[in-house]
């Protein structure tokens, strides 16, 4: 077993995250999203002004096995969870757990009743088993392309 260690996410991590979130996408959500909808979800990774934001007004936590992110997660507002993304060679060996729960103490240190999230149908089945449950089935359009993702919550109190 591997060592993780935790920090919060600097400007300089940005170009290994987005390869991160562009290989885990293409890599993972393939069983559950066609060549089409997965080149619609991967074009936010162009917007480098909005992941820029996004370290500026959000608490993003990356999971690190030596030097290398092996996953990153977001929380927004205090009880948003916008990004939770674990590297496609991590898969499946508890990181994403760990981080979770990284983030859920946050989530409760800002004294937030509950999380939420907008979750894909492949990371499903990960946030039931962290407890959250389908709020709604959503269809979003992204570049013209339809994806089904579920609203999601998770009491924290």
């Amino acid at each position: 077993m591997f060592e993780i260690s935790f920090r919060i996410a600097n400007f300089s991590d940005l170009p290994e995250m987005q390869q991160l979130f562009v290989d885990t996408v293409r890599a993972i959500c393939r069983k559950d999203y066609n060549d089409e909808q997965i080149q619609a979800w991967i074009s936010g990774v162009k917007d480098t002004q909005r992941w820029r934001q996004r370290l500026d007004e959000q608490h993003v936590l990356l999971a690190l096995t030596g030097d290398q992110i092996t996953a990153f997660g977001t929380i927004k507002d205090g009880n948003y969870i916008d990004m939770f993304f674990v590297h496609k060679d991590f898969q499946g060996q508890g990181i994403a757990g760990k981080i979770y729960s990284e983030l859920e103490d946050k989530a409760r240190e800002l004294n937030s009743d509950y999380i939420d999230s907008k979750v894909s149908i492949t990371a499903r089945p990960f946030f039931e088993k962290m407890g959250f449950l389908v709020l709604a089935e959503q269809t979003v359009k992204r570049m013209g392309v339809e994806l089904v993702n579920y609203r999601m919550r998770k009491m924290v109190k």
